[in-house]
């Protein structure tokens, strides 16, 4: 038996470059699943992901999905892409055996928590807002490290340093006085020793999200970065969410494991592997 792709609608193709078009799964013409392709609105036309991949119950434990990612890879290489990306649910094991044995490495993953009790900081910490004079120099330090963190993944400099600006362009378009963001100033003994900022509402998001938490280099090996996450919880629970999430880095073992201290536990994990 022959298992393919076969397009099962029309490509769709948008003006930034990137493109996308759903396939059936086939076994000998009969379908037995679907794929969506597409390439990466943040990366371009470089990095093509593969999403929404399932083969129907019956046709289940018989390699299909192996052959079928397979095939997925041919059709993004042929689209000129030299990396492909896969969001793996962490529930969904088998998903993520496939992946290892298929190549893919983990790049990151998301993190979740469930919010009760409002949580006590250490004596002598506290936490502040931004304040506006604040904000272009902790602005631009924040837009400068996310593009570092896009360089290292393989995004040119000129896209990484644009896709960075814009992001922030379009999540803080009021700066520290936009709703629904909350930027925090960790101070102890009097002296500001990192930075915040929660999401407290974000699309697709049930909780708040942590998107940016900084130690200043000085002050790091005390502690201070779990404090932050105290106060992005604290934040959450005034604002009525009872959840937070997070996206931790797959080579950042301090980080990942404060988070799994403090009960973050996985919701999914962002796989990624070259192609040539």
């Amino acid at each position: 038996m022959t298992t393919t792709l076969r397009p099962a609608g029309p490509e769709e193709r948008h003006d930034d470059g990137t493109r996308a078009r759903p396939y059936d799964v086939c076994v000998n013409s009969r379908r037995v699943g679907g794929v969506r392709l597409a390439t990466d609105a943040l990366f371009g036309p470089v990095a093509g992901r593969i999403a929404d991949l399932s083969i129907d119950p019956p046709d289940r434990g018989r390699g299909r999905a192996t052959v079928a990612a397979l095939a997925a890879e041919e059709v993004l290489r042929g689209w000129g892409c030299r990396q492909i990306e896969v969001t793996v649910p962490a529930e969904a094991t088998a998903a993520v055996r496939l992946a290892a044995a298929l190549g893919y490495t983990e790049r990151g993953r998301l993190l979740a928590k469930p919010l009760t009790d409002v949580p006590r900081l250490p004596e002598g910490s506290t936490d502040r807002p931004l304040g506006a004079a604040e904000y272009p120099a902790w602005r631009d330090a924040a837009v400068a490290a996310y593009a570092r963190t896009r360089r290292g993944q393989g995004m040119s400099r000129a896209r990484a340093e644009e896709s960075s600006q814009a992001a922030h362009r379009e999540l803080l378009p009021d700066g520290p006085r936009t709703p629904d963001q909350a930027l925090r100033v960790l101070v102890h003994d009097g002296e500001d020793v990192g930075s915040l900022w929660v999401a407290l509402r974000r699309p697709g998001q049930p909780g708040g999200y942590v998107v940016d938490v900084q130690v200043a280099p000085a002050h790091r090996g005390h502690g201070h970065g779990r404090t932050l996450m105290l106060v992005a919880e604290r934040l959450c629970l005034a604002a009525g969410r009872t959840g937070l999430a997070l996206n931790v880095h797959a080579d950042n073992a301090p980080a990942r494991g404060l988070y799994d201290a403090l009960g973050y536990r996985p919701t999914a994990y962002l796989l990624w592997k070259p192609i040539l």
